[in-house]
């Protein structure tokens, strides 16, 4: 399965959960860090949970390794690590503190088509 496939399945099970201003950035040419960084927020502690533990279960039902999980239980900005896709999963007041779209604004935004079926 190709990253960007991937990267619309995240987006997906994000949306699921209800996240919110979810985006991609296409981070190929601007860090060697990951291929894709997903950006979302929750409003509480609950739903920033709730929609880490959405992406594990999607990517473990397409067979797809997480290699970690970071930030869990604070869930305040939780790191899920899937390789070449990292997904940032903030709360609300977190996301707009660190502010990564800004952080890293030479990456191209990956264009999502969330609510769709294809």
């Amino acid at each position: 399965m190709e990253n960007k496939q991937l990267v619309e399945i995240i987006a997906e099970a994000c949306d699921d959960k209800r996240a919110e201003d979810i985006i991609a950035l296409d981070m190929n040419q601007v860090s060697l860090v990951a291929d894709y960084f997903l950006i979302c927020h929750g409003n509480t502690e609950r739903q920033v949970q709730a929609i880490a533990r959405g992406i594990k279960e999607a990517m473990d039902e397409k067979g797809i390794d997480v290699k970690r999980i970071e930030g869990l239980e604070q869930a305040r900005w939780v790191l899920v690590d899937i390789g070449d896709i990292v997904c940032h999963v903030f709360h609300k007041d977190e996301r707009h503190y660190y502010n990564l779209e800004r952080l890293w604004g030479d990456a191209a935004q990956v264009p999502l088509q969330l609510g769709q079926e294809g």
